[in-house]
C-alpha cells in the first residue's frame, strides 16, 4: 500500500495505491492546524478501502507515506514566521542583497533593523566579546532566529570559528537558547546574495515546518505505522523528516503534479506537454521536454535567486476560488481568493464575491448535488446575487452575458500566462489537472491553437498522484576549489561520503542505492552538465571561470503506481441517458476503455468536471484517462503516440 498526499491552501489530496486498486480522496485544509487534514485525509482515504474511516487499519498496512506541504509557501505567501538576525562581516554591504522591490520588502519583514557585525580581524577575548556583543544586541531587538552569512575565500573558515565560540557561549541546552544557521552549512553556493537569501528563507521556514511535520509523523508512530514519513522536496525526492531541510518544501505540491507529467509523457510517448493545473487560488504552469521537467539550476523563490535548483513553474493568481470584478468597465481576475473559508458564494458560507465556480453552477456545468463528491451542496440562488452585484450591474448586462464574458476572462486569462511556454502549439499536449482544470481545458487549448488534451482520470488529486512517482533520495551540490583530476576525486569522496551517511540514516546501506555523479558548469550564460560514467575526470577545456561543480544524487528506489501500456482497447461509441441541461452527460467511473464520444457533452468525476464543448472529440484509454481531440484537426502528437509498459 503506497500513500502520497498533498496537502494545498485549500483542500487536502490523497491517493492511495493498494495492490491493483487506487483510491482518492479529499478533505478541506484546516490552515489553523495543518495535523487535523492530515489525519482526516487519512481517514477519508481509509473510508474509501474499508467502507468507514479506519485510521488504524490503514496505518497497520500502509508500505510508505509520502507527503507534500504548502505550509512553507504559505509562510512567505503571508509573510508569517519567526523574527530574524542577520550577522555579516564588518566592511560588507547588505544593500547588495537587495537587487528588486520584493526582496525589499521580504527583507523587511524577516530582518529589518536586526543587523549585526562582526569585525573578523580581532582575536582572542576581544573577538568573543564582540560575538556576545552583537547576538544579545540581536537579541534585544526581538531576533528569535539567527543567520551568519560571511564572503571571501575564507567564509567557511570565519563561520566555523564563529560557531565554535557561540556553542561555547550559547550552548543548546539552555531553554533560551537562540537557533543560529551558518550559510556555509546549508550550501557553499558562492553567490554570497544566493546564498544568504536561502540561509535567510531557511530559517524563516523552519520551526512552523518542525512542529508541523514532527507532529504529523508523531500521528504515524502512534499507531506503529511500519515507515517513516517520507517528505517530498520540490526536486522531485522524498526524505524522512529529520533528513530534510525546510527550503526544499516551499512549492514541492507543484513539483508532484510536474513528476505525474513526466511519467504521463514518457508512458504515452509526448514529447511536449505543457501543465495547466487549476486548483482554488492558482493556476501552476510547467513544462516537460523529452520526458524531463524543465527547471533552473538556480531557483527563483517569488523573485529570489536561491542556491538550490526549482522547476520552472509559473503561479498565476487564477483559480476556481479567484474573486472576479469589474475595475474600468472590464473584468479582473485574482489575485484575491476567497478559498475554502468563505469559499464562493455558492458555497453558501458567507462568501459574496464573484467566482468562476459560481459561473460554472448558474451555466449549468457544475450540479449542485454531486460537487465535491456530493460533499457540498451549492446554492445557485447566492451565486445568481454574487454575479449580478458584481459583474452584471457594473457592465449593465444580463446575468446571462455576464456568464460568457467570465468565461471567456478566465481562459483568455490563463491561455495568456500559458502562451510563452509553448513552442509549437500544434505538436503539444496540454496536460490539465487540478480540481478545476479539466472543466476549462478545452477553452483554454482552443485560444492556443492546441489540439490535444489529456485529463488524467487522477486529475483531481493528480499533485498527490504525482508525487507516489519519487523515489527516496539525495542531492549534494558542491564548487569544484581545485580544477582538476585530483580535485574531482576529491570532491566527489566527501560527497559520496555524505550519502552513505545520510542513506544510513535513512535505512539504507550506499550499496543497495544509484549513485549517479555529475560536474555542472556554465559557459557563456549557458548551464551544462557532464555525467561521470564510472571515470574521474574532467571534461576537456574545464576553467575556474566556468565555475565547475560536482553533483551526487544517492536514490533509493521505492514502488511506484504503474500505468497499462496502450494495447488497443476495442473502440465503442460511449451511450449515456443522463443530461445536464442540454449536455450529454457521462459518469467517468461507468466509462470503459476505448469509449468515445463528441461534444457538448460533460464527464464528471467524482472530484472534478470536464467540459467537452462542440468540436472536440474525447476517448477514453487503457488508464481510464481522457483524451481529447479537436474535430476535423488531426493532432500532430497523436502520431507520436506510443506506450512503454512500466
Amino acid at each position: 500500500m503506497l500513500v502520497s498526499i498533498d496537502n494545498g491552501g485549500t483542500l487536502t489530496d490523497a491517493c492511495v495505491i493498494y495492490g491493483s486498486k487506487v483510491f482518492h480522496a479529499k478533505t478541506l485544509t484546516t490552515p489553523h492546524d495543518l495535523t487535523k487534514c492530515f489525519t482526516e485525509v487519512l481517514k477519508e482515504a481509509a473510508r474509501k478501502i474499508y467502507g468507514e474511516p479506519r485510521l488504524g487499519a490503514l496505518l497497520e498496512e500502509v508500505d510508505y507515506i509520502r507527503y507534500s506541504t504548502t505550509q512553507g509557501t504559505n509562510a512567505v505567501v503571508q509573510r508569517i514566521g519567526p523574527r530574524l538576525g542577520l550577522i555579516v562581516a564588518k566592511g560588507s554591504n547588505t544593500q547588495a542583497l537587495i537587487r528588486n522591490d520584493d526582496e525589499q520588502e521580504l527583507f523587511d519583514v524577516m530582518v529589518g533593523e536586526r543587523i549585526g557585525v562582526l569585525d573578523l580581524k580581532l582575536d582572542g577575548e576581544a573577538f568573543d566579546s564582540n560575538i556576545s556583543t552583537v547576538i544579545n544586541q540581536l537579541i534585544s531587538k526581538g531576533a528569535n532566529r539567527i543567520v551568519v552569512s560571511f564572503s571571501g575565500s575564507a567564509l567557511v573558515a570565519d563561520e566555523a570559528r564563529v560557531k565554535r565560540i557561540t556553542l561555547l557561549r550559547y550552548p543548546r541546552h539552555l531553554l533560551g537558547a537562540v537557533p543560529i544557521l551558518f550559510s556555509h552549512q546549508l550550501s557553499d553556493d558562492h553567490d554570497d546574495a544566493r546564498r544568504t537569501w536561502s540561509s535567510l528563507l531557511n530559517s524563516f521556514l523552519h520551526p512552523a515546518m518542525e512542529r508541523f511535520l514532527y507532529n504529523a509523523e508523531n500521528v504515524l508512530r502512534e499507531y506503529r505505522a511500519k515507515n517513516p514519513l517520507l517528505i517530498f522536496g520540490n526536486d522531485g525526492t522524498s526524505s524522512r523528516v529529520a533528513k530534510c531541510i525546510a527550503l526544499k518544501t516551499w512549492g514541492s505540491g507543484p513539483r508532484g503534479g510536474m513528476e505525474g507529467a513526466k511519467a504521463i509523457a514518457q508512458h504515452y510517448g509526448r514529447k511536449s506537454v505543457v501543465t495547466m493545473d487549476i486548483g482554488g487560488t492558482t493556476t501552476d504552469i510547467g513544462v516537460v521536454e523529452n520526458a524531463s521537467v524543465r527547471e533552473r539550476r538556480w531557483g527563483q523563490l517569488e523573485s529570489i535567486g536561491i542556491s538550490f535548483p526549482l522547476s520552472e513553474v509559473e503561479s498565476l493568481g487564477a483559480g476556481g476560488s479567484s474573486v472576479f470584478r469589474v475595475v474600468g468597465g472590464k473584468i479582473v481576475i485574482g489575485p484575491e481568493s476567497v478559498g475554502s473559508a468563505p469559499g464562493p458564494a455558492c458555497f453558501g458560507q458567507g462568501g459574496r464575491q464573484a467566482t468562476i465556480t459560481d459561473a460554472y453552477l448558474l451555466m449549468g456545468v457544475l450540479d449542485a448535488d454531486s460537487y465535491f463528491g456530493g460533499n457540498l451542496k451549492l446554492d445557485a440562488a447566492r451565486a445568481r446575487t454574487a454575479i449580478e452585484e458584481n459583474i452584471a450591474k457594473p457592465l449593465g448586462i444580463s446575468v446571462d452575458e455576464a456568464l460568457v464574458k467570465m468565461e471567456r476572462a478566465y481562459e483568455a486569462r490563463i491561455a495568456g500566462a500559458m502562451k510563452p511556454y509553448l513552442h509549437d502549439a500544434a505538436t503539444t499536449t496540454l496536460l490539465a489537472f487540478g480540481g478545476a482544470g479539466p472543466i476549462s481545458a478545452c477553452g483554454v487549448a482552443a485560444q492556443l491553437g492546441i489540439n490535444e488534451i489529456i485529463v488524467p482520470r487522477l486529475a483531481a488529486v493528480f499533485s498527490a498522484f504525482g508525487i507516489g512517482f519519487s523515489d527516496i533520495a539525495h542531492n549534494y551540490d558542491s564548487a569544484l576549489s581545485e580544477i582538476s583530476n585530483k580535485g574531482l576525486s576529491s570532491a566527489l569522496e566527501g560527497l559520496q561520503t555524505r550519502a552513505r551517511r545520510d542513506m544510513f540514516a535513512e535505512g539504507f546501506d550506499l550499496e543497495e542505492c544509484t549513485v549517479d555523479r555529475a560536474v555542472n558548469f556554465s559557459r557563456k550564460g549557458e548551464e551544462a552538465s557532464h555525467h561521470l560514467n564510472g571515470e574521474t575526470k574532467l571534461p576537456a577545456g574545464i576553467k575556474a571561470a566556468d565555475n565547475p561543480r560536482v553533483q551526487v544524487r544517492a536514490t533509493k528506489r521505492i514502488p511506484h503506481f504503474s500505468m497499462k501500456p496502450l494495447d488497443g482497447a476495442k473502440a465503442t461509441a460511449a451511450k449515456t441517458s443522463r443530461k445536464r441541461g442540454a449536455l450529454q452527460l457521462y459518469r467517468l467511473e461507468d466509462m470503459k476503455a476505448g469509449e468515445h464520444g463528441a461534444g457538448p457533452a460533460i464527464i464528471e468525476e467524482e472530484y472534478f468536471t470536464c467540459q467537452v464543448p462542440q468540436g472536440w472529440r474525447f476517448n477514453i484509454n487503457e488508464n481510464h484517462d481522457i483524451v481529447l481531440q479537436r474535430e476535423g484537426v488531426q493532432a500532430a502528437v497523436a502520431k507520436t503516440a506510443g506506450s512503454k509498459k512500466k
